[in-house]
């Protein structure tokens, strides 16, 4: 027998049996993403001490960096690790080199160290590299089959997160469609995650689109503060803020899929505190309004106009200022907090080291770890 019908056969049998969303708490709202392109960051042991403290109980990282996962052995908080873009080809090939990944950077941590996902790539569909949009699908099925060999796919769930790239239009959300050319790569793969009750992961910045388009977006309307909002003609839905209708205009991309019932969660969602001139809206006032208003907003745990009963869940990006990461200024000022651990802006987290001592933080948090071990 084959080992694509084998595949087949006990994919049937896991979904019947199993899907992995049963597994996961639907009580959490709030994530952080923790990336790590710096040279300057707390020690992994000394994060997980802030993320504690920050009350934080779910992360996503973008490899499976042993030094990370054993550090957050025993913490309680869950983790969505990454398999990196320059993996995806190698992935494609063959459930031999899935199965050695896996064995190698996951099945050693469980289950002490939660992981609780793996993203395999980042932004792939819609991106320039057309050898990757094939190689995705394949690396994602072998990866879940290696899981599933293991026994462990009811606990790790398989997924990749998307860019707005992927969409042709979003504006109004009901008008939502995925590009013609992304299409193809994405029903597939939409197909295969609906299976195995994964979800569907959008990275969304309200930031990004004001500082694309400052002159016809309202700030107000991307900051969560008062506004006139916008009337969605063909839903009859209003939405005072551009985060909820990004989401919307993916369940809408999605339900013209043929896939009403897969659940849309934001992968990343941030707003810069500095940036270049030309980058508008990047400001510690406008970083600070953003993410205090959208942990507000998710920490009620509501829904959207267009799914008023599915609570929306989100990882903020990011956990820490990164002063390796490329690109314009705004891309290395993304922290909640800053690489002393100090926080960035005051966002309402409680236990942790104030600005002003901001000096002194990592040596406090080393002390505190030494202490509690």
């Amino acid at each position: 027998m084959g080992s694509s019908l084998l595949f087949c056969l006990f994919l049937i049998f896991s979904v019947i049996c199993s899907p992995v969303s049963a597994s996961h708490s639907v009580t959490w709202t709030y994530g952080v993403n923790y990336g790590r392109i710096a040279n300057n960051l707390p020690a992994p042991e000394s994060v997980v001490t802030l993320l504690k403290a920050a009350k934080i109980n779910h992360i996503r990282i973008y490899d499976a960096d042993h030094g990370v996962l054993q550090a957050f052995k025993g913490s309680g908080i869950e983790i969505i690790i990454g398999l990196p873009n320059g993996f995806l080809t190698e992935m494609s090939t063959g459930e031999d080199r899935a199965m050695n990944w896996v064995k190698e950077n996951v099945q050693p941590f469980l289950p002490g160290t939660r992981i609780r996902g793996i993203a395999v790539g980042n932004e792939i569909l819609g991106g320039t590299t057309m050898d990757l949009w094939e190689a995705l699908l394949p690396a994602a099925k072998n990866v879940y089959a290696a899981l599933y060999r293991l026994g462990l796919h009811r606990t790790v769930e398989v997924s990749s997160p998307h860019s707005e790239a992927v969409f042709a239009n979003s504006y109004p959300p009901s008008a939502c469609i995925f590009r013609p050319d992304v299409a193809p790569f994405m029903k597939p793969l939409l197909e295969f995650f609906s299976q195995i009750g994964s979800p569907f992961y959008i990275n969304a910045y309200p930031f990004l689109a004001y500082k694309n388009d400052p002159q016809h977006i309202d700030i107000n309307y991307a900051l969560f503060k008062d506004n006139p909002g916008i009337y969605d003609a063909k839903t009859k839905l209003h939405y005072d803020n551009m985060f909820e209708a990004q989401v919307d205009a993916a369940y809408t991309a999605l339900d013209k899929a043929g896939f009403s019932k897969t659940e849309v969660i934001v992968s990343e969602t941030g707003w810069a505190s500095r940036g270049d001139p030309d980058e508008a809206g990047a400001t510690v006032k406008n970083a600070k309004t953003y993410n205090k208003n959208l942990r507000k907003r998710l920490l009620k745990k509501k829904g959207t106009p267009l799914r008023p009963h599915m609570a929306v869940r989100a990882y903020v990006f990011a956990l820490f200022n990164e002063n390796l990461k490329p690109g314009p200024t705004s891309e290395r000022n993304f922290g909640l907090f800053k690489a002393d651990g100090s926080v960035a802006y005051n966002i309402g987290f409680t236990g942790l080291v104030p600005s002003a001592a901001a000096a002194s933080s990592l040596l406090s948090f080393k002390v505190c770890f030494a202490f509690l071990h």
